[in-house]
């Protein structure tokens, strides 16, 4: 008597022990001192390749001249001219680019093993706090308690527990956040005007939601992290064209740093205190200001206008169509008003992958990912 399928009685049933196969067969491929197996990442403008794209927001690249060097010249929603910080993180690993999470739709709930190499939650215009472009963003909260807990319980119904704690456990999660909390707080008028909290309480309340956040993660599997200080942002175009003299913003350039010692302190807290947890740091304020300090010595021609501007210079948040493009991207460490050109990026993802202590600490990202 002929057999029915066991896929054709029972698909669901079916599908997951091919899921768990392919991570079974994912694993002893990897075996001891194997890179890592997927790429979470969560974020902001930095790496969103796309959430936005889906959202009513200002906060959307998904247009020319964003892309114009990208594959098929295609503006994909990344905020560059080409990759970003997503994809060069993934290529060192040997991973490819995670999808946007948004950009999944229904397939979510049919097939969870697009999971097993990765995910990108990050948004355009997220912030540490939750109320950070509250309503025009996917806040660093949703991507963490909605978006990548979909995909965690995703995982863990398809493989188990047991398996799907030691995948994400073996995955690299990145993040790079903070940037737009600053700069919000910036822009928001002179320093002596605003009735809001004092610089030290800003940064405590900063401090404060990033170690819940992250500790969140890690009850949701995380263990191996790669996280992204931000750049001396008070050196942007968007913050130097404040100044009639084109300097750098000395507030947020401050701040930034400030951010930056927080969020060192709480990994190095983490370390200690979570089993199993294990963290890269990249300080990109240091690495970004010595291409600004010295262009040409590190390839660059430009390093104080974006390369795409309006006809007098004046660089806006986001490239868009209105603006004007320069002819050559690579010779640009500014992409737009807040956004790095993918040759900027390469190379700051090179030096966090090969770096050493102090531009990278306490491991690099490979070390991180072995």
């Amino acid at each position: 008597m002929k057999m029915a399928s066991p896929c054709r009685r029972s698909p669901t049933i079916c599908g997951g022990l091919l899921l768990l196969l392919a991570f079974v067969a994912e694993t002893a491929q990897g075996g001891a001192g194997a890179s890592a197996p997927a790429l979470y990442v969560l974020g902001d403008s930095l790496a969103d390749v796309g959430n936005n794209n889906h959202l009513v927001t200002p906060f959307r690249a998904n247009f020319p001249h964003n892309g114009v060097d990208y594959p098929g010249h295609l503006a994909t929603g990344r905020f560059s001219n080409g990759h970003n910080l997503a994809d060069f993180i993934a290529a060192s690993l040997g991973l490819p680019s995670p999808p946007a999470y948004r950009s999944l739709g229904n397939t979510i709930s049919r097939n969870h093993s697009i999971f097993l190499k990765g995910v990108n939650f990050a948004s355009g215009g997220a912030g540490v706090l939750d109320g950070t472009n509250k309503g025009l963003t996917i806040s660093f909260d949703e991507q963490i308690e909605r978006d990548y807990s979909t995909v965690y319980g995703g995982l863990v119904q398809q493989l188990g527990q047991a398996q799907a704690s030691i995948h994400v456990a073996r995955s690299i999660f990145a993040v790079g956040i903070g940037g737009n909390d600053i700069a919000a707080r910036v822009l928001s008028g002179p320093a002596d005007q605003r009735q809001m909290s004092s610089d030290e309480q800003f940064i405590g309340s900063l401090a404060q939601s990033l170690r819940r956040k992250l500790q969140r993660m890690y009850k949701l599997g995380m263990r191996r992290l790669f996280f992204v200080g931000t750049g001396p942002l008070g050196c942007y175009p968007l913050l130097r064209q404040r100044s009639l003299a084109m300097e750098c913003d000395a507030e947020a350039s401050s701040l930034s740093v400030r951010y930056g010692a927080a969020a060192a302190a709480i990994l190095r807290a983490m370390s200690t205190r979570r089993p199993g947890f294990r963290y890269s740091f990249f300080d990109q304020y240091t690495a970004l200001l010595g291409y600004i300090q010295e262009p040409e010595a590190n390839g660059f021609a430009e390093a104080k206008a974006a390369c795409c501007a309006l006809g007098n210079g004046t660089a806006l948040l986001i490239c868009t169509p209105a603006n004007a493009l320069c002819a050559d991207r690579a010779s640009h460490v500014f992409w737009d008003g807040a956004h790095l050109t993918d040759a900027t990026t390469e190379k700051l993802v090179a030096v966090a992958f090969n770096g050493s202590a102090p531009m990278v600490s306490p491991v690099n990202l490979e070390e991180l990912s072995m």
